[in-house]
């Protein structure tokens, strides 16, 4: 659309890697280099996506010099935290509420996502929902992985949190794959040695073991949105799912997935969907009308002098 972006990562910045969760960075007093980075790009909008080391720097910096900035809530980080510490759930959403209260709008994936922060007290909330690259994400050659039929596969992180067991314990006909990594693989492929674990897997060759699939089983109870529900779909993979948040706000139930507190009668129902009906929904949902959302709301601002 002919806009420059400066994305400022882990990349670049002495970090650590984030307890629990080894494949995360956290970059260590990035401050400074933030400055410098922000200063040398004179941005005209400032977005912050993520509430670690470097969105808290990016997000002093801003108060401080009284830059209006916006931001993403995009995972139920509290929720997440108190399965693994024993750190109360609404402790973490104080700060979290602390974080954004000076984000001139503060973007959401879903509907439902909006209402519950409302109930914790979250203000200025926006409704932004991310895309699915459709160019990328297709129909693709079944027999890309011989295993087999019918061929049920969660892709994303290994982690106990997105409750993969749920499915990784479903008696399902066929085979099961998991596509992804995260600090529960080793222990998850030794209790579960009969199920294909990939590992990571990226661009062409990943959407190869997605599209393989005939349903794509989504066991998170946590979710917030999940792109990777409109990835299956376009590649026109049915889905699984329970009907909480994320699933509810994606699936067309009973078209594109079906949703059913019981995982496996989900399971098994999608087998009767119709593909060619998850692509058509998948391309409502471009990027293009996504990133419209996105710079419509943005907070604009003086250039740095």
């Amino acid at each position: 659309m002919g806009h420059q972006l400066l994305f400022i990562t882990s990349d670049g910045f002495f970090s650590i890697p984030c307890p629990a969760y080894p494949a995360i960075r956290l970059a260590v007093y990035p401050i400074k280099n933030i400055i410098n980075k922000i200063e040398s790009f004179e941005p005209e909008a400032i977005h912050i996506v993520t509430e670690g080391t470097l969105g808290h720097a990016a997000r002093n910096f801003c108060v401080k010099r009284m830059v209006p900035f916006t931001t993403s809530f995009h995972s139920q980080l509290p929720e997440y935290i108190r399965m693994r510490t024993p750190i109360p759930i609404h402790w973490t959403y104080k700060y979290l509420r602390w974080f954004h209260k000076k984000a001139t709008q503060t973007f959401v994936p879903t509907c439902n996502l909006k209402l519950k922060l409302a109930q914790y007290g979250f203000k200025n909330i926006l409704v932004w929902s991310s895309g699915v690259d459709t160019d990328l994400f297709r129909p693709r050659d079944k027999s890309f992985l011989n295993l087999p039929r019918p061929l049920f596969m969660y892709m994303g992180m290994v982690a106990v949190e997105k409750n993969i067991e749920e499915f990784l314990r479903l008696d399902l006909p066929g085979s099961k794959a998991v596509v992804g990594d995260g600090p529960d693989m080793e222990m998850l492929k030794y209790k579960y040695p009969r199920i294909l674990f990939t590992g990571y897997k990226y661009g062409d060759e990943l959407v190869s073991h997605l599209a393989a699939a005939d349903v794509f089983v989504f066991p998170c109870q946590r979710e917030t949105f999940s792109s990777v529900l409109l990835e299956a779909m376009a590649c026109g993979v049915p889905v699984a799912a329970f009907p909480v948040t994320g699933p509810i706000d994606i699936v067309k139930n009973g078209v594109t997935g079906i949703l059913n507190d019981n995982l496996y009668r989900s399971a098994m129902d999608a087998l009767t969907l119709n593909p060619q009906d998850c692509i058509e929904y998948a391309k409502l949902h471009t990027w293009k009308r996504s990133a419209e959302v996105f710079l419509g709301h943005l907070a604009p601002f003086e250039r740095l002098q």
